[in-house]
Order: structure tokens, then C-alpha cells, then sequence
């Protein structure tokens, strides 16, 4: 067996007056792809750059065979102090020669004539990829190498990863990414880190057994530490179960959707006035755009209903925003129109999160300083609506220039969500996520009662949650596409070229021969929802009392008594919300 190009032993690195990882054993083979997974925190970041020598360890060796290139591709490169873009991918510790450098610049569509300083966050991430690439790594560092590129640029960067001979291990949200070019994970999960010898394609299910493991052994453990080290894999288990009858859901609307939509893509369907379930909130009828001598968007019609969850792809300069400033009205077309309807209420959620502010509380951000917020009618404690978008919550009192990138976009969706809206717009929703925010995510725009557009270039994400895709390919021309990015994939590919490989969403649901639920099940059926409400109002009063950091000392019996009834009252939501489900995607089935 060859010596491995890298290697740590007992790694360890503190923060503050904690560890944020101790005794981690870490070895990188020479054609190693390794996934690194874990939370927003955990410290993914952290140890690329341990790993990279770009910071030191507190405790551990590192070992690094002789003459190996290690070569970092961080998530925000630092282009300050050059002139251009070249200057930038030109420097560096193992400075690559211009002509590969201009080579895969000229690959990704990027000009490094381009002065640094005004530089988008796109053109300075394909200026690090050519500086990357071209330094010819043993082993490659990648940061979310995805942030920020659109979809060709991704496919040329899985197309060179797949071809390259040395090492790389790659932390991104891109599930589509993570599946088709790695082959070993590495899991960093509570300050440990676990491999295994499965690419990012058996993560879950690994992770699910462990899980699994640990709730058997959390049996031995008191309820203290049972609420405080295991309530958040708990919720993640069982959103991952909901969320297969969620997407069992989707093929359902995408089937339905497929009948409003004619061979050339223009919905069709007409309106029923008087029933809210088919209204259309947006109508586009041979809408054109143009700039200057270009046309972007050309003799574009549809008619978006409520309930669709439209996706936009595109590459960069393809027209996206352009066409989803002229869905929302803020841009007017050059010829034809575009209408919304007069009731729109439209929550506009966009990448640069501008509307977090640094200084404040998160209770302030979500309750206006206050222990209790509206969602959408429903009142909740501050408490439990953080644990609902996995948030632990003695976070409640953090300020949010505190919080990480993607745990400020968890917040900005958790304030957002609670409002009452019915058009949800998101402009790159994905990054800056884990893969559990991302998990989330789609739970929440599938629960959502209202339209979602979303200009996204996560693949996987928009398989998994639009019904509706408008693909842009730069020559003005707007396909629509019931499904996903893989359907438009399908329908660009030539006749005779061989067909994309789609991923499953979930199978059709086998129809019936039953017509309606039994009186049983549809009393369930009904009565669930408010009963999942009372549980989660008690689960939330309970944890309130619960937070009283004296209570143990002062009355370790009542502290006893609330963790067992928190205990079970999860326990029967968890229940109630399997029994809601089954009965859902009963009722859909029967198509009551």
C-alpha cells in the first residue's frame, strides 16, 4: 500500500475555552475523493485549512510525503492587493504557468483581464479554480467549489475532477456534486470524525445507522442529556422519513401540472375563477425582453398557477434575473405583458441575506426581543421555533454577527417563513447551507400554501422541489419544463445522444381501489393538525419552564417530571405527524 500523501495523528484544535475537535486520526490516499459532511460549526472549514497548514493544531502531528502539492480552493478567495484577476492566478505558493492558467480560465468563461477590485464573487471564484487546477495538486482542497458558478461551470469543473489523477477532499452542499465524483467520507460530527470507504451516495444511510446506534444508546443516558445531545438527530431522522412522502407528493403535482402544459411549453389550461386551488397569480403571455441588440428573453408565455414552485436555470448571463424581475413586475417587457394577481403577497428572499444585521439578538430578529412569534397565525415560543429550523436554543441570545454564513441564511428563513405570504421568491436559496439546512428547506417550500419561484443552479435541489422548470440558454428562447433541472437536462439532449441518467425522486403512488377514507381515517385525518399544534404549544410552555438554569438544584422533581413529559409529548408528535402522512398521501392516492 503506497504512503498516503497526508496524514494527522491525535489532531486537535481548541477554540476559545473549548475544543472544537480533539484526537482526530486523518490519513489521504493518493486517488482519494473525499467528501468532508458535517453541520454549519462542526469545523469543516477549520480543518481544510489545518489540513492546508494554513493555520496551526493545538495538539497532533502532521505528516505530508515529500514534495506533494497541497493546493486550497477557499470558499471566499482574497483577491485584495492585485491589479486583476490574472495578477491573483498567477501568485501563489506554487505558482502555475500562465498558459494553463489562460487555458481554464478560457474553460470556465472567465476574463482575468478583469480588475480584482470590482470583481464579482463568480469571476473571483473561477480565478482561484484556474489558479487551483493549474498548479498541478497532489491534493486538492475545495471549499463549496460550486458557490457562485452556474450550471456549465459545474459541469466543466466535474468533468476535469473526474479526470484528474491526484487527491482531493471537497466540502460542498451540492448533493449532485458530492454524489457523482466522490468515493470516501469523512464525517465530522460533535468534535469527532468518523471515515468511511462509501462516496457521499451511502452517507445518508450510514449516518442513519449510527444514528440509529446512538438512540439505542441514549437509552443509558438520563433525560437531561438525552434532550440536550439528541433531540436535534431525532428531528433530522424524522424529516428525512416525511420528506420521502413529500417528494412522493411532488410527482403527484408535476403529473398534474404536465396536463395544463401544451407540446411547446405554454400553459394552456384555462382558468377557473371560482376556484382559489386553480387561480393563476401570474400570467406571462409573448413577453420579450431586450438590451441594446441582444434579445434575452423572446416571445415567452405561461401561466404560473398557485401552488407551482417554478425553478429558473440558466448559465451566467443566460437572462434569469431578467426574467424573474419580469414575473415579479419590477422589470416591464418591451412587447407583450405580464400580470399578477391583485392579492399577491410576495416574500423576496435574496443571496446576499442583506437584511440580517449584525448587531442584533436573535430574538430580536425573530420575536422583536420578545419569548413568543406569530407563524403564520399559529403563536410559538422563540425556543421551540429555533429547534424548528435546527437551531439549538440558547442561541436566542446570540448576536448575529456571530453566526456563520449559512446559520444567518437558517435565520433569515426562519423570520421570513413565519410571515404570512403567498408568493415565496429565492434567489440562489442554496448557498452558503448544509446539507441538514438544505433537508429543511425543501420541507419547508413543500408545506408552503403559496407559489415559490426559485433561481437556483443546485441540481439536486431542484429535483427535489420544483413541479415547474423555465431553462434559459442565452438565445432568448424560455423552455418550460414540467419536472426538474434533470427533465430539462433530458429534453436539450439530442434524440440519438444517450439520456442523462434521472434520479428518482420517489415512485408514483399505486392508485386505490378505494374511493374515499374510512370515517376512521378521515376523522384522523382532520383532528391531527390540531393536535400536532396543543403538543408542540405544551412541548414549548415545558421547555420554557425547563430553561430555569436553577431549577435542577431548586426542585430536581419538577426538572425530572418536565424532561419525561417533553420526552413523551415529542415522542406522540412524532407519531401524530407519521399517522398525518401516511393518511396525506392516502387521501392523494384516492384523490380526495
Amino acid at each position: 500500500m503506497a504512503a498516503p500523501i497526508l496524514s494527522f495523528e491525535n489532531l486537535g484544535l481548541s477554540q476559545g475555552t473549548h475544543w472544537l475537535f480533539r484526537n482526530l486520526d486523518i490519513f489521504v490516499g493518493e486517488r482519494d475523493r473525499l467528501a468532508l459532511i458535517g453541520r454549519n460549526g462542526a469545523g469543516k472549514t477549520t480543518l481544510l485549512k489545518l489540513i492546508a497548514a494554513q493555520i496551526e493544531p493545538d495538539e497532533g502531528n502532521r505528516s505530508v510525503r515529500p514534495g506533494a502539492r497541497v493546493i486550497m480552493l477557499e470558499q471566499d478567495p482574497d483577491v485584495s492587493g492585485f491589479a486583476t484577476l490574472r495578477d491573483f492566478a498567477l501568485a501563489g505558493r506554487f505558482a502555475p504557468p500562465a498558459h494553463e492558467v489562460d487555458a481554464i480560465a478560457s474553460q470556465l468563461g472567465t476574463d482575468l483581464n478583469r480588475e480584482a477590485a470590482t470583481a464579482s464573487g463568480g469571476e473571483r471564484r473561477r480565478a482561484a479554480i484556474a489558479r487551483a487546477l493549474a498548479s498541478e495538486p497532489d491534493l486538492l482542497l475545495l471549499d463549496e467549489p460550486t458557490n457562485h458558478l452556474d450550471i456549465d461551470a459545474i459541469d466543466w469543473l466535474e468533468g476535469w475532477l473526474s479526470r484528474y489523477t491526484g487527491a482531493f477532499i471537497v466540502i460542498s452542499h451540492d448533493r449532485a456534486f458530492l454524489t457523482r465524483l466522490t468515493r470516501q467520507t469523512l464525517w465530522l460530527d460533535r468534535g469527532g470524525i468518523r471515515r468511511n470507504e462509501i462516496g457521499f451516495g451511502g452517507f445518508e444511510e450510514w449516518m442513519e445507522a449510527v444514528y440509529a446506534e446512538e438512540a439505542r444508546a441514549a437509552e443509558k443516558l438520563d433525560a437531561k442529556l438525552k434532550i440536550e445531545a439528541h433531540w436535534l438527530e431525532r428531528g433530522v431522522t424524522a424529516r428525512r422519513k416525511r420528506n420521502q412522502g413529500r417528494l412522493a407528493k411532488l410527482w403527484e403535482m408535476r403529473a398534474q401540472r404536465a396536463a395544463m402544459v401544451g407540446p411547446q411549453g405554454v400553459a394552456k389550461i384555462a382558468v377557473a375563477s371560482d376556484d382559489n386551488k386553480t387561480k393563476s397569480v401570474i400570467t406571462a403571455e409573448h413577453v420579450t425582453k431586450n438590451f441594446g441588440d441582444r434579445t434575452v428573453i423572446k416571445d415567452f408565455s405561461l401561466r404560473i398557477q398557485r401552488g407551482d414552485r417554478i425553478g429558473i436555470v440558466g448559465g451566467n448571463g443566460a437572462g434569469k434575473t431578467t426574467l424573474l424581475k419580469l414575473l415579479t413586475g419590477e422589470l416591464a417587457p418591451d412587447s407583450g405583458q405580464v400580470k399578477q394577481a391583485k392579492s399577491l403577497d410576495m416574500i423576496f428572499i435574496d443571496q446576499q441575506r442583506s437584511l440580517m444585521q449584525p448587531d442584533k439578538r436573535v430574538r430580536d430578529v425573530l420575536a422583536e426581543g420578545g419569548d413568543w412569534i406569530d407563524v403564520r397565525g399559529v403563536r410559538k415560543h422563540v425556543h421551540g421555533y429555533l429547534k424548528e429550523f435546527l437551531f439549538d436554543p440558547s442561541l436566542a441570545e446570540a448576536r448575529v454577527g456571530t453566526l456563520s454564513g449559512g446559520e444567518r441564511s437558517r435565520l433569515l428563513f426562519a423570520r421570513e417563513f413565519a410571515r404570512e405570504s403567498n408568493l415565496l421568491v429565492l434567489d440562489e436559496p442554496t448557498n452558503d447551507l448544509d446539507l441538514e439546512t438544505l433537508d429543511l428547506l425543501q420541507e419547508v417550500i413543500a408545506d408552503y400554501e403559496g407559489t415559490v419561484l426559485i433561481v437556483s443552479h443546485d441540481r439536486d435541489f431542484l429535483d427535489r422541489t420544483v413541479t415547474v422548470t423555465l431553462g434559459l440558454d442565452g438565445s432568448g428562447t424560455v423552455d418550460v419544463i414540467v419536472g426538474g433541472y434533470a427533465d430539462w437536462v433530458a429534453k436539450r439532449q439530442p434524440k440519438n445522444a444517450p439520456r442523462q441518467e434521472k434520479k428518482a425522486a420517489a415512485p408514483p403512488p399505486q392508485k386505490s381501489a378505494a374511493t374515499k377514507l374510512s370515517y376512521k381515517d378521515q376523522r384522523d385525518f382532520d383532528l391531527i393538525p390540531q393536535r400536532i399544534e396543543e403538543i408542540e404549544a405544551a412541548i414549548a410552555r415545558d421547555e420554557e419552564a425547563l430553561a430555569d438554569p436553577n431549577l435542577y438544584s431548586r426542585d430536581p422533581k419538577k426538572f425530572d417530571a418536565l424532561t419525561k413529559a417533553i420526552e413523551k409529548a415529542r415522542a406522540e408528535k412524532d407519531a401524530a405527524e407519521e399517522r398525518w402522512l401516511e393518511l396525506a398521501e392516502k387521501a392523494e392516492e384516492l384523490g380526495a
